[in-house]
């Protein structure tokens, strides 16, 4: 069912938080205005007040204290005292609309209808008393607005026929599952009777007026697709409702958790292994490998096979598929069994065709095989912290036509990331230590590849933290300290040039935070004053801007301009990354021309998750998709 408030489409995994400010404001115009400004800075998709024209909404007898209980003298005293004028209501709304959060009211009238009715309202609230009364729902469905009804005063049986009338007249509405105390006792909420409401209507959320902030999370997680929270500067004011709102750091922790609750909810249409999982799968689970020689054209039999750790081949399930097949080419002891080992096809390189010079990444012990497979203009050698140990004369031989990029290690002995731009001393003097080690390496390579000027030192600097993204004011230090780091290294002939970075690294088999050189921006500033270029990594890009909602296609011609060489691959979502090509979300026509207008200068290779294995097999496929492109 459509329901869609402005420019908010009501959509599974999404929440649609009102931040209530009511009368809670105190009659007080700044207070009102500060509390929009917190809501926004909370996070807030709205902020919903209340209108009510006393001399119609409540009988003469009434607002004159003749013959009422106390509890509606005491409603009246304070509506008086707080309620806004409808100039202030009109204030307040074009304070929303210069500040772009959305302003929402509940009219308790005809009257106060008619005034906002003025404002271009987009939507309008009706509160658990309102739901029963026909007369003014049927107004509020001639505005043609969506509506949200609150039904915590009603029955079952009067939310039914409430339902049935706004369904015969067209309306578009959402329902509110809703304890009309203040604040709810915690046993009285009963969130179950959520899902006998979404039967009812398909369209929900829940009004909470409990204390804290833990049952508004629940609600969100069993399918409410609104929230609506009372917000006050203090709850010790003055006021029914200030008790039962939450405060600014409430606010911004229960808005926090739902989009946490949104993310984490996923889709019960598929399950997909993000790339963490995929990491500490291959890492911990095991695959079919060969347990010695196999020819091509033998039979495979169970003497030729075993299973054992790492996970980077065939899956065990397939053991009884591979029994009897023909081998279609030569395996070494302990290699793995792959998927074309069942279906008898191997990919193979073509010969290409592309206006960059390209490359593969390669590690040292497999470019003798990669060598003699292609002749690209490059090979990019990803190193490990142990391979700064090697003899680089044990696997190479003479001098080579090619040239070369290295990839540093992100990763140090004693479990020691590369952190480049940490405000720890010590920290960073292990980095500065391990990094110069790589440097020194890669001019010895230049012995073995002449043909290379400068060779290209692609590196992810640092900058990452555990919980949190560091805040934005703080980033100069960081990058700051990156700078003082370049100073400190002897980067004679050779050139380092940073990798943009996807928000979400992987990292000892869990997330983090990447703070630095993923901001276009700061890209921008930071390289210019360090005098840098860049390896962009479309892959790590295109994640990013599906967090930060930026236009990927933007930021490509934004960076391409400084861009030393290239990673492509591609991505989906937020952790989706070196996808093979035609496999996410790029389009890689439209980035292919951004590249060679901007970036003609630049070399590329293809960043395929797993890209190796099998002969090469992801490369292959990689290649011959950017062909005649890039």
């Amino acid at each position: 069912m459509k329901f869609t408030i402005d420019n908010f489409h009501f959509e599974k995994n999404k929440t649609f938080f009102i931040a209530e400010i009511g009368n809670n404001h105190n009659g007080s115009i700044d207070n009102a205005k500060k509390m929009i400004d917190l809501s926004i800075e909370a996070g807030a998709d709205c902020v919903k007040f209340q209108m009510r024209d006393l001399d119609s909404l409540y009988r003469k007898k009434s607002l004159q204290k003749d013959g009422d209980d106390l509890g509606s003298e005491y409603i009246l005293d304070l509506l008086r005292k707080f309620e806004f004028t409808s100039d202030q209501h009109k204030e307040l709304f074009d304070y929303c609309e210069s500040k772009k959060i959305l302003y929402m009211c509940t009219p308790w009238d005809q009257v106060s209808l008619d005034i906002l009715e003025t404002f271009d309202v987009k939507a309008y609230k009706v509160a658990s008393a309102d739901l029963t009364n026909t007369p003014l729902l049927e107004s509020l469905i001639k505005t043609s607005k969506p509506l949200i009804l609150s039904t915590g005063m009603s029955t079952e049986e009067e939310i039914k026929i409430t339902v049935d009338y706004l369904n015969e007249n067209n309306a578009e509405f959402a329902l509110l599952h809703c304890n009309s105390t203040y604040p709810a006792p915690i046993n009285d909420i009963n969130l179950s009777w959520m899902e006998k409401l979404k039967s009812i209507h398909p369209i929900i959320g829940y009004s909470g007026h409990e204390r804290g902030i833990n049952i508004s999370m629940a609600a969100c997680a069993l399918g409410a697709q609104i929230i609506e929270r009372h917000f006050t500067l203090d709850r010790s004011m003055e006021g029914p409702d200030h008790a039962a709102s939450i405060e600014f750091q409430g606010l911004k922790d229960l808005i926090l958790g739902i989009k946490e609750i949104n993310s984490a909810l996923g889709s019960n249409v598929e399950k997909n292994l993000s790339q963490g999982q995929m990491i500490n799968k291959e890492n911990l689970s095991k695959s079919l490998m060969a347990s010695k020689k196999i020819l091509k054209g033998e039979k495979i039999t169970k003497d030729f096979i075993k299973v054992a750790s790492p996970g980077q081949g065939l899956s065990p399930q397939n053991y009884n598929n591979l029994l009897d097949k023909i081998a279609i080419r030569d395996i070494e002891e302990e290699d793995f069994f792959y998927p074309s080992d069942l279906n008898g096809y191997v990919e193979e390189p073509s010969q290409y065709n592309f206006k960059h010079a390209w490359g593969i990444p390669v590690r040292f012990h497999d470019f003798g095989y990669f060598s003699s497979k292609i002749t690209p203009d490059l090979f990019e050698f990803h190193l490990s912290y142990s391979d700064l140990d090697l003899d680089l004369k044990d696997y190479f031989k003479g001098h080579y036509s090619f040239d070369y990029v290295v990839h540093a290690p992100e990763l140090f002995n004693g479990s020691h990331l590369m952190d480049l731009a940490t405000p720890d001393r010590q920290y960073r003097d292990q980095s500065l230590q391990e990094t110069q080690r790589v440097i020194d390496m890669t001019r010895e390579l230049n012995k073995f590849f002449p043909s290379t000027e400068n060779p290209k030192i692609v590196a992810n600097i640092g900058g990452i933290s555990m919980d949190e993204f560091i805040k934005k004011d703080q980033l100069s230090e960081y990058y700051e300290i990156f700078g003082d780091s370049l100073e400190k290294l002897d980067t004679k002939d050779v050139e380092i040039i940073p990798q943009t970075m996807a928000p979400f690294p992987w990292h000892f088999g869990g997330q983090r935070y990447q703070n630095l050189f993923v901001h276009i921006d700061d890209i921008l500033k930071w390289c210019d004053e360090l005098n840098l270029r860049m390896c962009f990594d479309v892959s790590h890009t295109m994640l990013a801007c599906n967090e930060f909602k930026w236009d990927f296609y933007e930021f490509s011609e934004k960076i391409a301009p400084i861009t030393a060489h290239l990673h492509l691959g591609d991505a989906s979502g937020t952790n989706g990354e070196g996808l093979q090509v035609g496999d996410g979300e790029i389009d890689f026509k439209r980035l292919s021309n951004i590249l060679n207008l901007y970036a003609p200068q630049s070399t590329f290779i293809p960043e395929i998750w797993q890209g190796h294995k099998n002969g090469g097999e992801g490369f292959w496929t990689a290649l011959d998709k950017l062909n005649n492109l890039v």
